[in-house]
């Protein structure tokens, strides 16, 4: 027999063995964490593990690695898990996006969660952890972009690629406006992360906030807030994920993320149950370290590729406090920062934009001379009324002692009125500028 057959056979004979699994075993089991032997110097940290369990099997991931055995958390509860449960190695934490994931909606491990069938996935894995474009060969932003919204069209324009931040507190309207950006903004694909969402708004959100064509056009990423802080964490990442599936197709992708406050909340969680010392309020330094290798991921793709991340992230500010940890560290990192106010909203503006607390990075480069005129006009009448509002509310201001002051009293309301937009509206920025220049006639 000929060695060319000898070698056919003995493929033949592999091909016919059971796949080769690498296992090893649950040597304790706490509350969110596993201890398990017989995969030292097998399993690197952040690695995907299968946990045998009456049901089946769960998902988790490596998170710490010592001589003696590694620590696991899980994605799913660890109810029924016992000692001496099989562990089988599955490697790198990947995801394959495709174009049939528009229009549906996934958990964060690329399970579909709508009821519509299977899932396709698509024929290239993308690690799931993977580094943004490098800074010296990354492009440029991109032309300025519609968003929507008048006031943040007007006062925060915005350009494709850019990364802004939305900080409010809670039942400020936060969400609302993430709906309208949602069905307004202008991009070939979105893709919307809720993180920690409350389980009974989602379909809420998809079906009306979306909408039939808004959902055509996006893929959503859910982990609600009674599942694990792992799947809440993992969500975050995902989402980054599917976007930069899209964005190396050379496609602008508008990634909202609500919120990366939960993000950082469940990054407190698994690392506190990892043995992490808490620090600032409670939150472990790989909170503050894992921010940056989030939100970096979004923006332009490396020099030649057309494509684009345009981020929108949620924060949510605990107690109105806007230098709470969380905040202030995101702030740092992103390109522009949008204040939602709650006694604006309790007065009935909405969305409730404090457009004299928030900026744009890239406004001077955005803007036309005249746009940046009027737009600088709007703020130095708003901020002067609100120096002299409390005087004039009181009487103790009497008209025609300053004209500046009895312009902006005249005026304030009206550029008010600009800001204030229902829900359905929708606007582009030369529409924006048309309404304040129309609010300001005469000033």
């Amino acid at each position: 027999m000929s060695t060319l057959r000898h070698a056919e056979l003995a493929l033949a004979a592999l091909a016919r063995r059971p796949p080769f699994r690498i296992q090893g075993r649950v040597a304790a089991a706490g509350a969110l964490t596993l201890d398990i032997d017989g995969l030292q110097g097998l399993a690197a940290r952040g690695d995907r593990v299968a946990i045998a369990h009456p049901g089946g099997e769960l998902t988790g991931e490596i998170t710490d690695i010592s001589i003696d055995r590694l620590r696991a958390v899980g994605f799913e509860a660890l109810e029924g898990i016992g000692l001496g449960a099989a562990v089988r190695l599955e490697g790198a934490a990947t995801l394959a996006p495709d174009d049939a994931w528009l229009g549906r909606v996934v958990d964060p491990l690329g399970r579909p969660i709508d009821g519509k069938g299977a899932l396709p996935q698509g024929s290239v894995p993308r690690r799931v952890r993977a580094a943004p474009p490098a800074a010296g060969t990354r492009a440029r932003l991109g032309p300025r972009l519609d968003l929507g919204v008048r006031a943040l069209d007007a006062f925060c324009t915005c350009r494709r690629g850019q990364r802004l931040g939305l900080f409010a507190a809670s039942g400020v309207g936060k969400s609302t406006l993430m709906s309208m950006l949602a069905a307004g903004a202008e991009a070939d694909v979105a893709v919307i992360a809720l993180v920690g969402e409350r389980g009974r708004e989602l379909r809420e959100f998809v079906e009306e906030d979306l909408g039939a064509a808004g959902l055509a056009r996006s893929v959503v990423v859910c982990a609600t807030s009674d599942q694990p802080p792992l799947m809440r964490r993992e969500a975050a990442f995902a989402a980054m994920t599917v976007a930069e599936h899209f964005r190396d197709q050379g496609r602008h992708v508008l990634l909202m993320m609500d919120s990366v406050t939960r993000f950082a909340m469940a990054l407190r969680e698994i690392g506190l149950a990892s043995g992490e010392p808490p620090a600032t309020r409670g939150y472990t330094p790989t909170v503050f370290a894992e921010l940056p290798r989030l939100l970096e991921r979004a923006g332009p793709a490396e020099a030649g590729n057309p494509g684009a991340i345009t981020g929108l992230f949620t924060v949510l500010v605990e107690g109105d406090d806007h230098d709470e940890p969380v905040a202030d560290a995101v702030r740092g990192i992103l390109d522009g920062h949008v204040v939602l106010d709650r006694k604006i909203g309790e007065a009935g503006r909405y969305p409730a934009i404090d457009v004299l607390r928030s900026l744009s990075r890239t406004v001077p480069g955005c803007l036309e001379e005249d746009e940046h005129a009027l737009m600088l006009r709007a703020r130095r009448i708003l901020a002067l009324h609100a120096e002299v509002a409390d005087l004039v509310r009181l009487g103790a201001y009497r008209a025609g002692t300053d004209p500046d002051v009895d312009a902006a009293v005249r005026l304030a309301p009206r550029i008010e009125a600009f800001l204030a937009q229902r829900k359905e509206e929708r606007g582009t920025i030369a529409d924006a500028f048309g309404r304040l220049a129309e609010a300001l006639d005469g000033a």
